[in-house]
């Protein structure tokens, strides 16, 4: 094989996205064979766009069947996520699922063992994992440059929304539909790249608002603090109601500061590491000497891409991927815990209790006011449908 023949599971939003770059050759790797939706509108756009070059399925298990494909892109509502892969890899599918891995670590975390107990190539679309800006903090942090780490603060309020994206769809921005708000629809490239360059946090306090700026039922307005293993401490800042927005990260470490914003990487780096300098300064005021200095980090060009080409690599010559599916966990634990802390008020330790968190997001499904003819809401018999 010297090509993986994919098929996309859903052909919304994303999936259009996917099958556009796919059919113009931006993944050598790959060759786009079919696609399937439950909604003959969607699969309607294939056909008037690409004729018989793409075959159509209602349905992901028919297309599977069909023997047209290696593996598939799942790009369905979230709940869908986990439902969808298990049974591509009871098929012997390879997957790759976008993100956000699911709604519950619960419901990840076996998917995770299904994907492990059959021994194909499962991958998520964390695209900015490519983003050589992250990258390169990752490499800061890990090589030790940056010293031990002492505080991490991001501010990610650019995802402004209208009511009328909200009013857009009956499934948006409720419980029974999406699962949550910012956290789990915008927020989950940057919890990923989050917990990637600075590690897993080993508890959570947040204040979650719910549709304190638009009329809807989930969260739109978000500050979380967090504390790491080494006694690190970090703020998490997001919203949907901020025009203009903010992206800024900053990461501190003993060596220095660190930060990224507007695409650029700015390293305030101390000559002598701040620990050190505390213990052996004797004078009043002081501090260390800093040199300021931007680090050079190359063009990113389109993620999605490389993403899906590391995907396919990854199937035909068992190279490690740079998003490999298990790691989706990561990311959404911080979100549950988030949840969770907001709904009970206190801390939450990381991982989260699973069972308490689930049952608490029952309690707001069932009281969802999701339209009862909303496709997103089928989480269980699901065949694939529009994100």
């Amino acid at each position: 094989m010297d090509k993986v023949r994919l098929g996309i599971v859903g052909v919304g939003n994303m999936g259009r996205l996917h099958v556009g770059w796919l059919m113009a050759g931006d993944v050598p790797e790959i060759a786009l064979t079919a696609v399937a939706d439950v909604n003959p509108a969607q699969l309607d756009w294939v056909r008037a766009k690409y004729g018989d070059r793409i075959a159509c399925f209602d349905g992901m298990d028919p297309m599977i069947a069909s023997g047209t494909v290696d593996g598939v892109l799942i790009a369905t509502p979230h709940y869908d996520h986990p439902v969808l892969a298990e049974r591509a890899f009871a098929q012997g599918m390879h997957v790759l699922v976008e993100k956000p891995a699911g709604v519950t670590t619960k419901a990840v975390r076996a998917m995770n063992a299904v994907a492990a107990a059959s021994g194909k190539t499962f991958g998520i679309m964390y695209n900015q994992r490519a983003n050589p800006l992250y990258q390169k903090l990752r490499d800061l942090v890990r090589s030790g440059e940056l010293g031990e780490l002492k505080r991490t603060n991001w501010i990610i309020t650019s995802w402004y929304r209208s009511q009328s994206y909200y009013d857009s769809g009956g499934w948006r921005a409720t419980w029974a539909g999406e699962g949550g708000g910012v956290l789990l629809n915008q927020d989950p490239h940057q919890l990923d790249l989050w917990q990637w360059t600075c590690g897993m946090p080993s508890r959570v306090r947040a204040f979650c608002h719910f549709g304190k700026h638009h009329d809807i039922e989930v969260e739109d307005d978000v500050t979380a603090y967090v504390e790491y293993p080494n006694g690190a401490t970090g703020v998490f800042v997001t919203s949907t109601g901020d025009a203009p927005g903010t992206n800024r990260l900053e990461v501190t470490g003993d060596r220095g500061k660190v930060v990224i914003e507007g695409g650029k990487m700015v390293f305030h780096r101390n000559r002598v590491p701040e620990r050190e300098f505390n213990r052996t300064f004797r004078g009043g005021f002081g501090e260390p000497e800093c040199w300021t200095c931007e680090i050079p980090v190359p063009a990113g060009g389109n993620q999605y891409p490389i993403i899906l080409g590391d995907w396919a690599r990854g199937i035909l010559k068992g190279t490690p991927l740079l998003a490999p599916g298990e790691e989706g966990i990561l990311g959404l634990s911080i979100s549950n815990a988030m949840h969770l802390s907001s709904w009970t008020d206190g801390w939450v330790d990381l991982p989260p209790d699973e069972d308490r968190f689930d049952a608490l997001l029952r309690e707001r499904i069932a009281a969802s006011t999701v339209r009862k003819d909303a496709t997103a809401a089928r989480t269980l018999d699901a065949r694939g449908t529009n994100k």
